[in-house]
This record gives structure tokens, C-alpha cells and sequence, in this order.
């Protein structure tokens, strides 16, 4: 058995009231290790030593901070062969896949944030009154609370803990409870290269979250999670005013019309909506279809998910299971309640055989949907791609921004002045043109309405968290 302890002021330490829970392995259903169960009083402990190492890493100059993230950076990048065992024993990925696509990207994005920390702008210094030179300060906010989710969770604690500290913070970072093996992995890991405190992670249930969140410390707090999840905490934050960052749920559009390459676009959207089982924000898993071609890309589509294969994390597959028991439950739960008008074009089902211990769904196709069907209109966050039939191009912008969420979308056409009207019209944080998913380190990733606020990624990812000065000296 996997025994995980909390990582308090740098050390490794279990919870104050001895609680576990357990740790399953979603391709088997076996409990694999324990994790603390926090309480208020871990939470505490945490935020004590991060408010105690607060003033010394927020004076810490940006190239001090810079080379402590870039030694973090090698280190992970060390111990990738670790990371990726351990996070495939947590979460079920394809190893090869995790090897690939995840340890790379989050070891160029802890390097990113290190290099911008030495590059924040702001106004020139100037005399904007007479006898008087104003100048602008940019700090670290202070101690900062942060809830990362279960779907990518190595990814997911580097795009918290990263900008936060280049910034100067320091972090209490609580990872989901079904999946903290790595970011406390992680942790212990930076403590080499940082002062005790500044990165600390404790684990629990959403009974710790909201004890993190509504903790009288922290002066941020930052989740990447439900819309649920995200309103709740903008709630508790409001009540002594802390500064929220929320990185919540997605119900991405793709447009495809009638002059778009459709076996490139199938390819793409299979590519997208089936990477990591459908469980992303940004997955292309709602499809907007021109009518003249609907049948063909339904086809297309139906084809691809067949070819899409799905098991164990040793096996060469394109995804693993879902998370945990209950998500399977929520993906079954939408294909059983879909309307009589609804037709599965492939898949439908929980995987069986050798996999049924897992919890392993097939890719599955849906057409022949309405825009007020309960799952055009609500997150999946499974290998599900659904498929609606638009007659013309302000149709399909009128369903495609006509959903809660504003985080992701893509547009598949050869012609460029559409490509760029769409773009435009999309309500989302992202459009891709002719791709989807893709992204990196230099360019923001974040959302609008349901999808929360506040970018990941980039420039303005650090600048959020940090905070303004204006500071005035009279010069007569």
C-alpha cells in the first residue's frame, strides 16, 4: 500500500486526526494506497508555515526566484520516468501518452514561468502632476490558497504552483482527493530548490477544499474544477474578499462547415474529444455540423471511435478509464437518459471483458440532437462526442455560444474571412482554426461566464497573481 503524508513546511507529515482515505486505481477498481483526510487544523498548520515563509520568498528578487524554478524544472524533468509511473497509478493513463504529452509541457511550463518572472511590465515611471514622480510596484498578492481536479493532475498543480511562486507567493495547494500521489510527489521534490513553506500541499475531500478556501490567511485562492465547485468558492471568498482565480467547466464548440477538409475535421475532433477519456475542459466533444455534409462527418465520426481504442496504462491505447467510479456513473447516466430523437452512432457503453473491473467507457458518437437536450447543454467530461445539424452560419453560432460555459471552441474552414467572422462572434476563451486543443506556455488559457475567470498560461497567468502599487514622491 501507497502511503501518502500531507507536505507541510518541508516536510512530510500525516494529519493531525490520523484520517485516510483510500486511493484507487481506476483500471483495476483496487485500492492501491492511503492519503490524509485533512482537517481544519492541517489546514491551518499549512497556511502558518506559508505566511511564515511568505516575507522572505516575496523579497526574493525575480532572478533568485527564477533559478529556484528552473532547478524544479531539471529536477521533475529527473524524475519524469517516477512521475509518469506514479501518476498512471493514480489516474490510469497510457503511459506512453503520459510520457509524451503531459511530463514535457508541464516541465517547459515551470521553465516559462521562471523566464516571465524576470519580464512583468507595467506604466513608465513619470511626472503625471507636476512636482511629483509616480511610479508603479508590481507585488506578490501574499499566501495563496489553491484546489487543483483530478483530470490532469501533475499538469494541473504546475499551472497553479508555478506562476504563483515566480510572482513571489507562497502556496497551500490541495490536490483532488482520488488523485494526490504526484502533487505531493512534486512537492517533496521542489522542497530541494525552496525554502520551507513556500510550496505545501495537504490533502482531503471537499470538506478540506472548503476549509482551505474560507481560511482567514490566504489573500488568493485558485481552482481548476466544477462550475459547482467554482461557485462555492466564489461565495466563501466573497465574504472576507479574497481575490478568486477560477478555471471551471467547458462545453467546447466545433464548427464544421460544408467547405471544411472533413476527414482532417473527424480526424481532429476524435483526436480531441477522446484524448484523456473526454475528461477536459477544452474537449471537442460538441459538434456543430453543416447540414449538406452532416451525414458524412457522422460517418467519419462513427469510424474514428471505432478505431479509438481505450486500456490498461501499459497497453499502446489513445486513453485509460475515467477517474473513479462515480464519473463513470455520470457518463452512463446522460447516454441512458438521452432522448428518443437521439441516435448512438457508435459506442454507448461501459467496457467489458478484461477492462470491466476498470472503469473504462467506449468512445462514443451521438447525432441527431437538439440544442435543448440535457447533454448538448451540460459537461460530459467523458469520451462522449455529440453532434447537432446547423443550416447557416448564424444558426450555428446562435447554439454554439448558446450554453453556460465560455472556455474553448474551434472553427473547421477553408475560407478565411469565415475563420475570421466566427472567431470573433464565438463567446469563448479560445478559438482554434482548423485544430483543436493544442497549447503552450506563451498564450492564455481560461474562460468566460460559467467557465470562470482569470487566465492559465502565459504573461497573464503571472500577472494574476500579483497585485498594484502606485507609489507617488513629490519632487519640489
Amino acid at each position: 500500500m501507497r502511503d501518502v503524508q500531507n507536505f507541510v513546511a518541508g516536510r512530510s507529515v500525516p494529519a493531525a486526526e490520523r484520517r485516510t482515505t483510500d486511493l484507487v486505481n481506476p483500471s483495476t477498481g483496487a485500492v492501491f494506497g492511503r492519503a490524509p483526510l485533512s482537517g481544519p487544523e492541517d489546514v491551518d498548520a499549512a497556511y502558518s508555515a506559508a505566511a511564515q515563509a511568505f516575507p522572505g520568498w516575496g523579497r526574493c528578487t525575480p532572478a533568485e526566484r527564477q533559478l529556484a524554478l528552473l532547478r524544479i524544472a531539471d529536477t521533475l524533468e529527473q524524475h519524469a520516468a517516477e512521475l509518469v509511473a506514479l501518476e498512471c497509478e493514480n489516474t490510469g493513463k497510457p503511459i506512453a501518452l503520459t510520457a509524451s504529452d503531459e511530463l514535457p509541457p508541464m516541465v517547459d511550463q515551470v521553465r516559462f514561468f521562471a523566464g516571465a518572472a524576470r519580464v512583468l511590465q507595467g506604466t513608465s515611471a513619470g511626472e503625471y502632476l507636476a512636482e511629483h514622480t509616480s511610479f508603479v510596484r508590481r507585488e506578490p498578492v501574499g499566501v495563496c490558497g489553491q484546489v487543483a481536479p483530478w483530470n490532469y493532475p501533475m499538469m494541473m498543480a504546475v499551472w497553479k504552483f508555478a506562476p504563483a511562486l515566480a510572482a513571489g507567493n507562497t502556496v497551500v495547494l490541495k490536490p483532488s482527493d482520488t488523485t494526490p500521489v504526484t502533487t505531493v510527489r512534486m512537492a517533496e521534490l521542489a522542497a530541494e530548490h525552496l525554502p520551507p513553506g513556500v510550496l505545501n500541499v495537504v490533502c482531503g475531500d471537499r470538506d478540506t477544499g472548503r476549509a482551505l478556501v474560507e481560511h482567514p490567511i490566504p489573500q488568493m485562492v485558485s481552482i481548476t474544477g466544477s462550475v459547482r465547485a467554482g461557485m462555492e468558492v466564489a461565495g466563501s471568498a466573497a465574504r472576507d474578499l479574497k481575490r478568486t482565480h477560477l478555471e471551471l467547466g467547458g462545453k467546447a464548440p466545433v464548427l464544421v462547415f460544408a467547405d471544411a477538409d472533413l476527414p482532417a475535421a473527424a480526424a481532429a475532433i476524435a483526436g480531441a474529444g477522446y484524448f484523456n477519456a473526454g475528461q477536459d475542459c477544452t474537449a471537442a466533444t460538441r459538434v456543430l455540423v453543416a447540414a449538406e455534409v452532416h451525414d458524412e462527418l457522422v460517418s467519419l465520426l462513427a469510424s474514428a471511435a471505432v478505431a479509438t481504442s481505450t486500456g490498461l496504462p501499459a497497453d499502446e491505447v489513445d486513453f485509460g478509464p475515467l477517474n473513479n467510479a462515480v464519473q463513470l456513473e455520470r457518463v452512463s447516466g446522460f447516454l441512458h437518459r438521452l432522448p428518443e430523437h437521439a441516435l448512438v452512432a457508435a459506442g454507448g457503453h461501459r467496457v467489458g471483458g478484461e477492462l470491466a473491473d476498470g472503469f473504462f467507457h467506449e468512445p462514443t458518437v451521438v447525432s441527431g440532437l437538439r440544442q435543448e437536450d440535457e447533454i448538448i447543454q451540460n459537461e460530459v467530461f467523458g469520451p462522449v462526442v455529440t453532434v447537432q445539424s446547423f443550416t447557416d452560419e448564424a444558426q450555428a453560432l446562435c447554439w454554439a455560444n448558446g450554453v453556460p460555459y465560455g472556455l474553448a471552441s474551434s472553427v473547421f474552414t477553408r475560407g478565411h474571412a469565415r475563420a475570421m467572422r466566427v472567431s470573433a462572434a464565438l463567446d469563448f476563451g479560445c478559438v482554434w482554426i482548423n485544430t483543436h486543443i493544442p497549447l503552450v506556455a506563451e498564450m492564455p488559457h481560461g474562460g468566460f461566464k460559467h467557465s470562470g475567470h482569470g487566465k492559465d498560461l502565459s504573461l497573464y497567468g503571472l500577472e494574476d497573481y500579483t497585485r498594484i502599487k502606485h507609489v507617488m514622491s513629490y519632487t519640489g
